[in-house]
């Protein structure tokens, strides 16, 4: 089978970039349909959910809640917040393929998670803004461990009209903004393209 690169390894060529740009359309927009249905069936039942599945700081019975917190929301108006620019970073990165994408979120989400569980205030964490803080992070610095100047691009163009949300990864006087969320699913974000990032070839020894 015919292979062609992409900065993040060899992908098959009849993985086009039109199968997946519309492969991630389909699964950004599957998830924020999920997401607000979730948050349909939460205003439901007055937001109960959101003290049973969101995330306590230091709560060993609620360590799992780092698998659902992300999927609640305080409102529609959260929700909101969070949906387009989670659309728009994922997308760009499902660009990249299945793998790198799934990489990505899940390092965004579990250091979310875990940054909220061992550093964050008091109350109940909800809301997906880790999960867009890590995809952001992961597409600024990706370009610069994949030495791919397209990549670079756009970080730069993404830094230039978003950048100022990295104000958010900041300890803030707001006590409903967690910035432990934001700053944890950063350096996931971070870590994940460090692991993804190409791997030198060995030189091969004479015989």
């Amino acid at each position: 089978m015919a292979l062609y690169t992409n900065g993040d390894g060899p992908t098959p060529a009849k993985d086009s970039l039109a199968t997946r740009a519309r492969g991630g359309l389909l699964f950004m927009g599957g998830f924020v349909v999920l997401l607000a249905v979730i948050e349909v069936v939460n205003a439901l039942m007055s937001h109960s959910l959101n003290s049973t599945f969101g995330l306590r700081p230091r709560n060993i019975d609620g360590v799992f809640d780092i698998l659902t917190f992300p999927l609640l929301h305080a409102n529609f108006g959260h929700l909101l917040s969070n949906a387009l620019p989670l659309v728009i970073f994922g997308f760009l990165v499902f660009l990249s393929g299945l793998r790198v994408f799934l990489t990505a979120l899940a390092f965004s989400w579990l250091g979310s998670g875990l940054a909220v569980w061992l550093i964050g205030g008091g109350g109940v964490t909800v809301g997906a803004s880790g999960l867009v803080f890590g995809l952001f992070a992961f597409l600024l610095v990706r370009g610069f461990f994949n030495r791919s100047w397209w990549q670079i691009l756009l970080s730069v163009v993404l830094f230039l009209a978003y950048g100022s949300i990295l104000f958010g990864v900041l300890p803030t006087m707001m006590g409903f903004v967690s910035w432990q969320a934001h700053l944890g699913g950063a350096i996931g974000g971070v870590v994940a393209a460090v692991l993804l990032r190409p791997r030198p070839r060995a030189l091969a020894q004479p015989n």
